[in-house]
């Protein structure tokens, strides 16, 4: 009986490990998706279109309300939007105004190592181990050279990179957040599709001072809206579900790791969709973060 328990457990791990990958792969190419309609939209318009989207397609999947439950739960929901949804993508997209691009990249690898402080100080989690922070070393000498690749250099702009690591902060709390959340006993779409209402409501104040303008012909046009709709459908419902589901099964710590893989799969999707080059900077960075990875994840 114990034997099928460990078995049944161990399988459970096996999909959460799989989900999050799967989730993180999509993560790592929404660069892409982003660079194109970044030529004909703003940021906060692409951000808004694209929870709208992932908003309306999770009421699709599955209709039924979340009851209210109780302030208490109501203010979770609402604290998980407002830093998952809103202030991580505002704090993330007003850092890239201030600070080099490869900056924001590098501290925003450092969301693992937060969130394992946050689980510790919030949840009563494991304080992390020496192994955590050998992983942790690796894989950030990883993303530094991944960054590196096309012969920049480190910058120092504090204002940036301070909005970098408070979005790398806030996400680190909404991970946080989802995990407690999954403890109340909801189905993943309706919790994911409350945080999702919240972040929304947080961003219409944004919207009505920064002179929001959607302009339906550029929306319409075919490679525009294939890339909309992969941001909003994959890579807004479909991904937070999966990554919230995966902190359910995993924990916080775990899940978080698989952040480490982003610059990773963004530099393989730029070779393989943008014909951009793969230095051997690079290639030895995608092995120093995979090696942190895998002691980072790696049991006794």
């Amino acid at each position: 009986m114990l034997k099928q328990s460990a078995v049944a457990l161990n399988n459970q791990e096996l999909k959460g490990h799989l989900i999050v990958f799967l989730t993180i792969l999509t993560w790592g190419t929404t660069y892409v998706a982003t660079k194109v309609l970044l030529q004909d939209f703003r940021p906060l318009e692409i951000l808004v279109i694209r929870f709208v989207i992932g908003f309306i397609a999770l009421c699709l999947i599955y209709p039924r309300r979340l009851p209210f439950s109780g302030w208490k739960q109501e203010g979770y929901f609402t604290a998980a939007g407002l830093s998952g949804i809103t202030l991580y993508f505002l704090l993330e997209n007003i850092a890239l105004l201030y600070t080099q691009a490869i900056n924001v990249g590098i501290i925003i690898a450092v969301a693992p190592l937060l969130t394992a402080l946050c689980n510790m100080l919030f949840l009563g989690g494991a304080k992390p181990n020496a192994r955590f922070y050998l992983g942790f070393t690796l894989a950030m000498i990883g993303v530094i050279l991944i960054s590196l690749q096309n012969d920049q250099t480190l910058q120092l702009n504090p204002f940036g990179d301070l909005l970098a690591f408070l979005a790398a902060l806030v996400w680190a709390v909404y991970s946080t957040l989802m995990k407690k959340i999954s403890e109340f006993g909801h189905r993943t779409l309706q919790t994911t599709r409350r945080t999702f209402l919240y972040g929304l409501i947080f961003m219409l104040p944004l919207v009505g001072f920064t002179g929001f303008n959607l302009p339906l012909n550029k929306l319409l046009l075919p490679h525009n809206l294939l890339n909309i709709l992969f941001l909003g459908l994959c890579a807004s419902s479909i991904c937070f579900v999966s990554w919230n589901y995966s902190v359910k099964i995993l924990g916080t710590v775990k899940t978080s790791l698989y952040i480490y893989l982003v610059p990773v799969i963004t530099v393989i999707s730029a070779v393989w969709l943008l014909n951009e080059k793969l230095t051997a900077l690079a290639a030895i960075g995608i092995v120093f973060t995979l090696l942190g990875l895998g002691i980072s994840e790696r049991k006794r």
